[in-house]
């Protein structure tokens, strides 16, 4: 797995917008996608080569004095035992806080390499450099004056944190899972939703201990099957639950440990409560599976304890629909693990996907497909000109990924990729996720570079070719 940098610190320092400047993007509602909260708190970022996942963190709540310590504590616990470098983002217009004070005493205390980053100084002069000067008193070595509004002193910010990682050691850049024959499946799901349970039925054994009380299952557990000829490593991992839920150190361990999990696996089956309706952490993690690009099954669990009200049963689907819209592709299987109903499925369906994850689409038939797609819905108008999409290649599996060649790749619309991406899915039967590059056409500078004597000239036939194109 990615090292993991945290951002830490009280409400209103500037983390979130630390955040979003490393990342490259704003995350946050996706706005096009009406009713699915996806509040991701894990990206992937990348500084000189150096690749790790950093994690936003909510902020310490001041207050009554036993309330800001435990806010701290937990908080703080969090992002110790989770994180390889901590990112302690502070105020430096608002100068140093007693609550400031508090979570550094914890950090300073856990041995953990911590990067202090002054926020919001948001010019380069002397004074505003100077406000930064009375953080060196948190005991914690340098402090990086920076505003990750501005864009200003992230370098030499990123630099401290890329400086501070643990040694890289071998394929742990590896955005697919080892490709040795073997299906790797991650049952994820909140406490006490039937992993375990689930986990059991398909091996037809007590493999691992089930309980009704949430979070009995502490670190991941790998099982190997054979299953139809195929040899499978299904992995039970810990409930994940919301950040500011987790309260023992014994369940941090616990979240991450799923994580790297679903890193290294090529179908995640995300369990769901049939007796609960979707709530927001069913679709983070959903998102997360998406976002790592494995493919994903939907399991609702407990079936049976609703298979007499069907205006319930009803109810749920729909709920399941608008909740997680933005995994559509993903299969949905309704089962009760307890009475081992539809449990082979889930096995099917995941052994399916597993294929699916590491399928490769011939170029001529994706051309043929480019082709239709651009004569039955043409691509729109980018910057006054038309979009034109010339050549389709896949570059890699695990999960599907296509290069498109165009004329303007950053100019491509979200609708038109969704268009484009639901056409391959739609062609090559794929239920997986799929990830679309564009690129432009090779020697498109040069081609640039030699238009530029036509257009500084006055009229003649250059003039009007550069004006056409």
């Amino acid at each position: 797995m990615k090292p993991l940098v945290a951002i830490v610190g009280r409400p209103n320092v500037g983390k979130s917008t630390l955040f979003n400047r490393l990342v490259g993007r704003r995350i946050a509602l996706v706005e096009d996608e009406p009713g699915v909260t996806r509040d991701r708190h894990y990206a992937d970022a990348e500084w000189e080569g150096r690749a790790f996942t950093l994690i936003d963190t909510g902020g310490f709540v001041p207050g009554e004095k036993d309330t800001l310590l435990k806010q701290v504590r937990e908080q703080a616990q969090f992002a110790v035992e989770e994180c390889d470098v901590i990112i302690f983002v502070v105020d430096a217009r608002a100068g140093m806080t007693t609550a400031d004070e508090a979570v550094a005493n914890y950090l300073r205390k856990s041995g953990k390499p911590v990067v202090v980053a002054a926020n919001k100084l948001d010019n380069e002069t002397g004074q505003m450099q100077s406000l930064a000067g009375e953080f060196f008193r948190l005991g914690l070595g340098d402090v990086n004056a920076m505003s990750a509004e501005h864009n200003l002193g992230m370098g030499s910010l990123m630099d401290s944190v890329v400086s501070k990682l643990p040694e890289k050691v071998e394929g742990e850049d590896a955005e697919a899972p080892p490709d040795d024959g073997k299906i790797r499946v991650a049952i994820i799901g909140r406490p006490n939703v039937g992993k375990s349970t689930l986990v059991n039925a398909i091996l037809k054994e007590k493999r691992v201990v089930t309980s009704e009380v949430a979070g009995t299952t502490r670190d991941p557990i790998d099982s190997e099957v054979t299953y139809k000829g195929n040899q499978l490593i299904l992995t039970d991992t810990a409930g994940i639950r919301r950040k500011k839920t987790i309260a023992h150190q014994v369940e941090q361990y616990s979240v991450i440990a799923a994580l790297k999990v679903l890193e290294r696996s090529d179908v995640a089956v995300l369990l769901m409560d049939a007796t609960e309706p979707a709530v927001d952490q069913d679709a983070k993690l959903a998102g997360l599976s998406m976002d790592r690009g494995r493919a994903l099954v939907i399991v609702v669990n407990k079936w049976d304890l609703i298979a007499e009200d069907k205006r319930r049963q009803e109810a749920f689907r729909e709920d399941l629909k608008i909740a997680l819209k933005f995994v559509g592709y993903a299969p949905v299987i309704f089962t009760s693990a307890l009475h081992g109903s539809k449990v082979e499925k889930v096995v099917d369906v995941a052994v399916e996907l597993a294929k699916q994850f590491r399928f490769r689409a011939p170029t001529p038939q994706l051309n043929k497909l480019l082709d239709y797609m651009v004569d039955n819905n043409p691509a729109p108008i980018v910057k006054s000109k038309p979009l034109r999409l010339y050549y389709i290649a896949q570059v890699a599996a695990a999960p599907p990924t296509f290069a498109l060649t165009c004329n303007e790749p950053q100019g491509v619309p979200d609708m038109y990729k969704r268009y484009i991406t639901n056409q391959i899915r739609k062609t090559f039967d794929l239920r997986v996720p799929i990830r679309l590059l564009f690129r432009e056409r090779p020697g498109k500078a040069k081609r640039e570079a030699r238009k530029k004597p036509h257009l500084a000239g006055k009229g003649g036939k250059g003039g009007k070719r550069a004006g056409r194109d």
